[in-house]
């Protein structure tokens, strides 16, 4: 583990995702890149798919390079073996969302392969649908400034993806109301966004629109008019 640990990484967390029956196995093998909520990388191979993350909420840039190179060797695979790569669009806060798509986009633009984006509510959905433990999960992610980004979702199509009964929105914490399904996860498995990329792959269902989901507008805005110089 030392050999992997640079002084802005102070924890990395190794787990692999199960796979099941139905999953495909022979659409190559796709690097998964979130950082919505921590950073979370994955390898997925057609014997495997190895995550690896860090709950760090901020150093992502200062991260994501040793998790990628380590989710690479634990998967026992090399990044030129990679078909495409899987990008988490959020939702999630600029600073740290932009670190992980840059990342995504710039791998995938330097080996020429496809950037395929993927909601990170999404990934957490599937690992709950699938567990059977909730039927309609709400997923609920702290966005700062007293606000969340919520998703609903209804349960999965005949393809195994989520299907949403409520797009990505921003919620007041004080206009919350608890719903028997919410979800609060502590971070977005970047090895569930492998499942669900590989599924709409052989399935051929669309993936996200490239673009992402900050769900709130900018903080420095285009004046409208120019000001009036008074003389």
């Amino acid at each position: 583990m030392d050999e992997w640990r640079s002084p802005a990484v102070t924890e990395l967390r190794v787990t692999e995702t199960h796979r099941a029956p139905a999953d495909s196995r022979e659409v190559g093998v796709l690097l998964s890149i979130d950082t919505a909520m921590g950073s979370s990388v994955a390898v997925g191979t057609p014997a495997r798919i190895v995550e690896v993350s860090s709950d760090d909420p901020r150093r992502h840039a200062e991260v994501i390079g040793d998790l990628i190179a380590r989710a690479y060797a634990e998967a026992g695979a090399t990044p030129a073996e990679t078909t495409a790569v899987v990008v988490g669009i959020g939702p999630g806060p600029f600073t740290g969302l932009r670190v992980g798509i840059a990342a995504a986009t710039a791998f995938a633009t330097g080996r020429g392969i496809p950037l395929l984006p993927v909601q990170g509510h999404e990934g957490v959905a599937l690992a709950v649908l699938e567990a059977g433990s909730v039927a309609q999960p709400r997923v609920l992610q702290d966005a700062k400034r007293r606000e969340l980004f919520v998703t609903a979702y209804a349960g999965l199509d005949d393809a195994g993806i989520p299907q949403r009964r409520h797009d990505s929105s921003l919620l007041s914490r004080a206009s919350l109301i608890d719903e028997p399904g919410d979800i609060w996860p502590t971070g977005i498995p970047a090895g569930q966004l492998v499942r669900l990329a590989e599924r709409r792959l052989v399935s051929g269902r669309a993936f996200a629109p490239n673009r992402p989901l900050y769900l709130r507008q900018p903080d420095v805005q285009q004046p409208s008019a120019p000001k009036r110089v008074s003389t």
